[in-house]
């Protein structure tokens, strides 16, 4: 069981809505340090909102939401900005600079946020995350050159150039073919061994949940129906709406 002081995010009766549309009605969540947690939901269920309100892209209209012991609420922006630097944000389409080669694109965030480092120390961080996802070929590449797949590695890279204590993956393999899923789902797991971060990773897609969560927090008409490892989700799904996730995943 988890102690109490390991959870580096609480999420407790969060809600959002956009007019009439109520994304979120109620959620209340844990991650912990060192885990990989999946918030798994069709396309449109709030997921990607849920994010967006853990650094502070969006607020929340009730509910609290704590980061590394910190509620988001509290905080001035600069401090907020402070916080973000923690915090890992793998967009779902990279956010790649195009005008930017490979090696500009990882310096960038390092250069804006570390001060005082060397050519010598820049060059060994880029070279080295490379080197991690598996693409030190790239680095004098533009990102026009490169695959959907090496777009999401060199995303996963220059989001840990700085080193976060949470990843957030934002539906890391859609768009990719089944072969590079692997390899994505591959590479989220090692960063959690390599850098031990702690990471929710977003997605509706059930094989990149099994595979790489820990435990899997599923989102139905706006709350969790159901947070646990996925055997026990699945196997235990008597709520049909879960079942039937499952089977458009893998009965199709």
């Amino acid at each position: 069981m988890h102690r109490e002081e390991e959870k580096v995010v609480e999420i407790r009766g969060v809600k959002k809505s956009f007019d009439e549309n109520h994304v979120l009605r109620g959620v209340d969540l844990d991650l912990h340090k060192g885990e990989n947690l999946v918030v798994l939901g069709k396309s449109g269920t709030g997921k990607s909102v849920l994010i967006k309100l853990m650094v502070g892209l969006l607020k929340q209209d009730e509910g609290s939401i704590t980061i590394l012991g910190k509620n988001t609420d509290n905080l001035k922006l600069k401090e907020l900005n402070k916080l973000r630097l923690k915090i890992g944000f793998a967009f779902q389409a990279s956010a790649l600079y195009d005008s930017m080669t490979v090696r500009e694109n990882l310096e960038f965030p390092l250069v804006r946020n570390v001060k005082n480092l060397s050519r010598k120390e820049i060059n060994k961080k880029v070279e080295g995350l490379l080197d991690s996802v598996g693409l030190p070929k790239t680095i004098n590449q533009m990102p026009a050159e490169l695959s959907g797949g090496q777009k999401k590695r060199i995303g996963i890279a220059r989001t840990l150039i700085l080193e976060p204590e949470i990843m957030l993956y934002d539906e890391p393999t859609a768009g990719l073919d089944p072969t590079t899923c692997i390899d994505i789902n591959n590479l989220i797991n090692q960063v959690k061994e390599e850098y031990n971060t702690s990471s929710i990773v977003i997605t509706h897609d059930l094989t990149c949940a099994k595979v790489t969560g820990d435990r899997m927090a599923v989102l139905i008409d706006g709350q969790f129906q159901a947070v646990g490892p996925f055997e026990e989700v699945f196997a235990q799904a008597t709520n049909p709406r879960i079942k039937s996730f499952y089977d458009y995943n893998f009965i199709q």
